[in-house]
């Protein structure tokens, strides 16, 4: 049986990173390690993953957890770093 640290570690997205999908999705680590997945094999679909980090980070903000938005901000450093395909104007 597969589970939830062999998807994570098939995948091309770091545990951070799936996190951050699965808070903005609402969805468990799981679908959002699926969709994760699949998002970073679809024309612009990196880009969609680095929006989701971002509008991740604005709602921690928003609600003064500043903490929160720092950890979320480094995880954007790194799947930045790793996937410069995700920058805004990148084809």
């Amino acid at each position: 049986m597969i589970t939830l640290d062999d998807m994570e570690d098939m995948s091309c997205l770091d545990r951070d990173q799936i996190a951050a999908i699965a808070e903005h999705e609402h969805i468990n680590d799981v679908d959002a390690t699926m969709l994760g997945e699949y998002l970073m094999h679809i024309h612009k679909g990196a880009q969609k993953v680095q929006q989701m980090i971002c509008d991740d980070m604005r709602v921690a903000m928003h609600k003064d957890d500043v903490a929160h938005a720092a950890e979320l901000f480094r995880t954007l450093q790194h799947f930045m770093k790793d996937h410069p395909e995700a920058a805004r104007g990148a084809s």
